[in-house]
């Protein structure tokens, strides 16, 4: 399978991969943000726990070569390139890694809300 477009619901926060047999899988904007590729999260081989992430978004999306996208979180995130190869295998191992990111959650006494809510602001 290669994959050949992204598609991103903006209110669903959900991001598409579409890939050329028509395939198309779904990733959460929350999920690819704690599981960014970036020397932040990853921690130079000691990874670092991401929470309050629930409400996360992706504000853009920008192509890096033939190769990756970079995307830009609304926390400011913006420094992981997301290699087509490495969406496919979030996107092929997503419940195993969903599953892992809960229990870790757990075992941090961490949340997956939001810190400030939005709707606390209005």
């Amino acid at each position: 399978m290669t994959l050949c477009t992204l598609h991103y619901h903006q209110q669903r926060r959900l991001l598409d991969l579409i890939f050329t047999d028509g395939t198309v899988k779904v990733l959460s904007a929350e999920f690819l943000r704690v599981h960014s590729p970036s020397a932040e999260v990853r921690g130079h081989g000691q990874p670092k726990l991401v929470a309050n992430k629930r409400d996360v978004t992706i504000q853009t999306i920008s192509r890096v070569g033939h190769y990756g996208v970079k995307l830009t979180f609304d926390d400011g995130h913006n420094t992981g390139l997301y290699h087509f190869r490495y969406l496919c295998q979030l996107a092929d191992e997503q419940q195993t890694l969903w599953q892992r990111y809960l229990a870790q959650l757990k075992a941090a006494n961490a949340s997956r809300e939001s810190l400030i809510s939005s709707r606390q602001l209005s």
